[in-house]
């Protein structure tokens, strides 16, 4: 069965039209609630120094304290001794010695000191100094042949002098070597290998006998 609706009396053609009226009824309520102002008493702060609710501090006066009596000193007792005073104390010594008129003692021997073993002076400035096999000329030849470049220095393009120092002993030999001046890349420890694989020098001379002298040589490295 089909409803039927008066169409004078059908609400909904105006649902439109009451849901604006809605909207705008609660903007307005809601306006209003926001922008009404009411002025009423409030409590009246007060923004003057505060009020002291302290008790007045009490003045503690200074301890005084009485100064302490320092203890009496002491003086050391001096007693005299006279210089001339004898000590009758006996001293026996005793020696585990049977001594008769007939024994005779056989003459004291007293064995001289060892003198101490001096040690050797090194001599920096001789009479005749040490020198190689030769002269320095056969020296030159040896180190020719000897010396080996290094590897580094090579590739690091290092060339200069090695200053060594070194002791010649009473017969010859080369030790104590020490590098004075270093240009490094190798060049140091080449050059004290070939002055320790050097063979025995002529050993320095003072007054003609052969003494310890320490020495200053200095070998050339030197890119061609």
């Amino acid at each position: 069965m089909e409803v039927k609706k008066i169409p004078e009396l059908d609400i909904t053609k105006k649902s439109a039209m009451f849901l604006m009226v809605g909207l705008i009824t609660s903007l307005l309520v809601t306006l209003v609630a926001f922008e009404w102002k009411q002025y009423g008493l409030g409590e009246v702060m007060e923004f003057g120094p505060p009020e002291d609710d302290f008790e007045a501090l009490l003045e503690i006066p200074p301890t005084v304290q009485p100064p302490q009596t320092p203890p009496p000193v002491r003086q050391p007792q001096v007693i005299a001794v006279p210089d001339d005073e004898e000590i009758d104390e006996q001293i026996e010594i005793d020696l585990d010695v049977d001594l008769t008129d007939d024994m005779i003692i056989d003459e004291v021997i007293f064995e001289p000191e060892q003198p101490e073993e001096e040690a050797e002076k090194i001599f920096l400035f001789v009479e005749e100094d040490a020198s190689f096999p030769g002269g320095f000329g056969e020296w030159n030849k040896f180190l020719k042949k000897n010396l080996k470049y290094p590897k580094m220095a090579k590739r690091m393009n290092i060339d200069g002098s090695v200053h060594l120092s070194f002791i010649v002993g009473k017969d010859g030999s080369i030790y104590d070597v020490q590098v004075t001046r270093s240009i490094g890349g190798g060049c140091d420890e080449e050059a004290m290998r070939v002055l320790k694989s050097s063979p025995k020098w002529k050993p320095g001379k003072q007054r003609g006998q052969p003494v310890i002298q320490r020495m200053n040589l200095r070998v050339v490295f030197k890119l061609r």
